[in-house]
C-alpha cells in the first residue's frame, strides 16, 4: 500500500479510521489504529455520555471528556490522531476549539457544510504546525461550495477532502431515494469531486488528497479507489469488529449476528436518513410505539426532538453500553460481512494482504 500524505502529516498506510459516535471510536480504537501506521479518529459526538453529570451539563461533560480522550490517545501513540466533529452539533465551535487547543493532527467534519471555522485552526500558527482540516462531502457541488467559500473569505483551502458515498453507516448525506440510485454511488460521485479539487490544486499550487469513504470494506476496495485517483480511504464499519473498538461487546456482536436483510434505512430525529441494524427497538418505533423521550440537551441543531418518538443521543448511548433493548446500532451497508472480532493489527495486516492480492 502507498502512504497517505496530508500536508506535512504522513501516514504509512492510506487508511483513515472513520469517526463513530456515540462513543464507538474513542482513544482506545484511535490509538490502536494510529499505532499501525494509519490515522486514528475520535468521534466527539456526545462524547461526554459516560461522565456522571452528562444528563445535567452535557456541554461541560462533552468538553471534559473530549480533552480526556485526546490526551489518553496521545499517551498511547505517537501516530496520527484526528477528531471527527459534526457540524450539526450544538457545541460544534467548542469541540473545534478544544481539538485545536489539544493539538490534534487533523479535524474531520461532516453532517453539514463546515464554512466559518478557519480562524479557529489558523490563529497564530503556520501551515506546518497547525491542525489540518478535512471536510466530508457527498457531491462535487458541496465541495465547490466549501472550497470557494474558504478561498473567497480566507484565501486558503482545506487540506484534504473525504468523499462519502451512500453505503456508509449512521447519518447519510443523501435523500432516501438517492441511497440505492446508481447515479449516486461512490464510484459516480467521486470523479466529480476530483474534478473540483484539481481546479483548486492548480490555483493554490498544492496537493489536496481526495479520500474515498462509504462501503469500503476490503483491501481490494482500497486498491480499486486508489486506481480511480483516491489518495486514501476512510473505513469505519470493519473497525467495529476489533477488540480495541470502544463499543460494548453486545454492540460488536450485533454486527457479527446480523444478516444482509437486517441492514435498514431509518428516519432519524435529526432530519436525515440513517443506516442501522434492525432490532426490536427500531421495530417498535416503526410500529408507532413511542419511547419515553425528553430533551435536556438539544445536542444536535437539526433534531426535531418535540415530534420524535425517541431521543437518538440516548438510544445510541444505550447501544454503546450494550443495552440494545433501549437503543440501536448504526452500521454501514457491509456490517453483515463482519464475522469475527480481531485485533486492529490483525485487521490492518489482512487489509494489506487483500490489497496486495488485488494489485
Amino acid at each position: 500500500m502507498p502512504g497517505l500524505k496530508i500536508g506535512d502529516l504522513e501516514a504509512q498506510i492510506p487508511i483513515i479510521q472513520g469517526g463513530m459516535g456515540v462513543g464507538i471510536s474513542l482513544s482506545g480504537l484511535a490509538s490502536a489504529v494510529a499505532n499501525e501506521g494509519a490515522i486514528g479518529v475520535i468521534s466527539s459526538a456526545a462524547i461526554g455520555m459516560l461522565e456522571p453529570d452528562f444528563a445535567k451539563n452535557f456541554r461541560e461533560a462533552n468538553a471534559r471528556a473530549l480533552r480526556k480522550e485526546i490526551r489518553k490517545a496521545k499517551e498511547m501513540t505517537d501516530g496520527i490522531i484526528g477528531v471527527n466533529i459534526m457540524v450539526a452539533l450544538s457545541d460544534y465551535d467548542e469541540h473545534l476549539a478544544i481539538a485545536v487547543d489539544e493539538g490534534v493532527d487533523l479535524i474531520i467534519s461532516g453532517a453539514g457544510l463546515p464554512l466559518k471555522i478557519p480562524e479557529r485552526i489558523l490563529e497564530g500558527k503556520t501551515e506546518k504546525n497547525r491542525t489540518k482540516f478535512v471536510p466530508i462531502v457527498s457531491s462535487g457541488k458541496a465541495t465547490e461550495i466549501i472550497f470557494n467559500y474558504w478561498a473567497k473569505h480566507y484565501n486558503l483551502i482545506p487540506d484534504a477532502v473525504v468523499v462519502e458515498g451512500p453505503m456508509a453507516g449512521g447519518h447519510l448525506g443523501f435523500k432516501k431515494n438517492q441511497i440505492d440510485d446508481p447515479n449516486y454511488a461512490l464510484e459516480k460521485i467521486f470523479p466529480d469531486v476530483v474534478a473540483v479539487i484539481k481546479i483548486y490544486e492548480q490555483r493554490y499550487g498544492k496537493n489536496i488528497p481526495v479520500i474515498a469513504a462509504g462501503g469500503i470494506f476490503t483491501g481490494a476496495d482500497i486498491y480499486k479507489f486508489i486506481q480511480l485517483g483516491a489518495s486514501g480511504v476512510q473505513m469505519a464499519t470493519r473497525f467495529v469488529g476489533t477488540y480495541e473498538c470502544d463499543a460494548s461487546m453486545e454492540f460488536k456482536e450485533a454486527y457479527i449476528k446480523s444478516k444482509k436483510e437486517d441492514i435498514v434505512i431509518i428516519d432519524s430525529p435529526v432530519g436525515m436518513p440513517g443506516r442501522a441494524i434492525r432490532n426490536k427497538f427500531l421495530d417498535d418505533v416503526s410500529n408507532g410505539i413511542r419511547k419515553p423521550t425528553k430533551c435536556p440537551w438539544k445536542c444536535l441543531k437539526t433534531c426535531e426532538y418535540i415530534n420524535s418518538p425517541y431521543c437518538i443521543a440516548l438510544a445510541l448511548t444505550n447501544a454503546k453500553k450494550g443495552y440494545l433493548q433501549d437503543g440501536f446500532v448504526f452500521a454501514g451497508a457491509n456490517a453483515y460481512r463482519v464475522n469475527e472480532i480481531v485485533l486492529v493489527k490483525t485487521l490492518i495486516n489482512t487489509l494489506k494482504t487483500e490489497y496486495d492480492i488485488a494489485s
